[in-house]
């Protein structure tokens, strides 16, 4: 249940938002502000005509941003009372777009932790049963990423590459669960890969822990695989640890 009520003015730094998804232009506004804390849980939300002169938009494109952010968990509402933030824990934390707005804001070191903590959990026995069970075209595709991340002649390009392996690790381990999960973690992890890239990561270093982790898959060795991918997150996780010092 709300607990307070919140009023902000019209922000002039917002753009006019325009074209065929001026809602979901509104929404990511309205969901980047919730996620970096501008809206705690609990917050009375502004109600539609305020919205509405806040980004210069119709009401009709406020009503459809704001269905968005409920059915991704951030907001709940009452006739009468309005819209308001709901507590974190009902947050669909797995969604790309929240996943986004986590990555785009000031304090992004518990978001990157969070994601780590996550890989830990996840990567280094969906790596075992890939090296068990990979198909001859998932390594292909595996292997093809490992390639592109060689070739990348700047950080974006190897970002996305290296998002393409992982996501590429967790397909081939035959578990259809991960599948999903691999999809919507993706946004994370090209934000957390982004990070390590701008601060300065050996890239030759990073570049043969994932050779390791390719060739261990590649000769079916799963207690290889997941020694080598421990040894990845271990090597971002004193890249997380050193920007937070």
């Amino acid at each position: 249940m709300p607990d307070r009520k919140t009023t902000k003015r019209s922000d002039p730094t917002v753009p006019r938002m325009a074209g065929g998804s001026v809602h979901v232009s509104v929404a990511g506004e309205i969901g980047l502000r919730i996620v970096r804390g501008d809206y705690p849980p609990g917050t009375i939300l502004p109600n539609e005509a305020k919205w509405s002169e806040m980004f210069n938009v119709s009401r009709s494109a406020v009503r459809e941003a704001i269905k968005m952010l409920m059915a991704k968990g951030l907001l709940a509402s009452r006739p009468k009372i309005g819209s308001w933030v709901e507590p974190k824990e009902r947050w669909n934390l797995l969604d790309r777009d929240v996943l986004g707005w986590y990555a785009a804001s000031p304090d992004r070191e518990p978001f990157l932790r969070a994601v780590q903590e996550l890989r830990h959990m996840i990567e280094p026995e969906a790596t075992a049963l890939a090296a068990e069970r990979r198909t001859e075209e998932q390594m292909i595709e595996i292997s093809r990423a490992l390639h592109e991340m060689a070739r990348a002649t700047s950080p974006q390009q190897r970002t996305e590459s290296d998002a393409r392996f992982h996501i590429a690790i967790l397909r081939a381990s035959g578990n259809d669960l991960l599948v999903p999960l691999g999809v919507l973690i993706e946004s994370a992890l090209n934000h957390l890969l982004a990070h390590v890239v701008r601060e300065g990561s050996s890239l030759r270093h990073t570049q043969k822990l994932h050779e390791r982790i390719e060739r261990s898959i590649r000769l079916q060795r799963p207690h290889t695989a997941r020694s080598a991918v421990r040894k990845a997150l271990a090597n971002t996780d004193e890249i997380i640890a050193g920007r937070s010092r």
